[in-house]
């Protein structure tokens, strides 16, 4: 696998700035994902979640095309998947209605109190 990089080669692909800006947008979603379930409402976050990690099992499932360490990337992509589920089995099931953590955490937060108790 190092020597593959060193000589270019990711896979079948040559290691070029388009394939690495590829490989950076992979890696920030799922960051940019952590701020959006913390700010957005709760129905768009609902959306959100499903349709990106909806999207992101086959792209989990690619890693393991052509690899040598089965065991390793195997194991990564089964740990990955199983996270992938859990996202979108809590956003299915999660309240279609609640207040953002934003809202939540606001000068408002006994109003927010007061619906969730009702």
């Amino acid at each position: 696998v190092v020597d593959e990089i060193l000589d270019g080669k990711v896979f079948e692909f040559d290691l070029s700035q388009t394939f690495s800006t590829t490989a950076l947008t992979l890696v920030a979603v799922p960051i940019l994902m952590v701020v959006l379930s913390m700010t957005l409402p709760a129905g768009a976050n609902r959306i959100t979640n499903l349709v990106v990690a909806s999207l992101y099992v086959p792209v989990t499932a690619f890693n393991a095309v052509g690899e040598s360490w089965l065991y390793f990337y195997g194991l990564g992509i089964v740990l990955e998947l199983g996270r992938l589920a859990l996202v979108v089995r809590y956003a299915w099931t999660w309240p279609r209605i609640a207040p953002s953590a934003t809202t939540a955490t606001g000068q408002d937060r006994d109003t927010v109190r007061a619906h969730q108790r009702a």
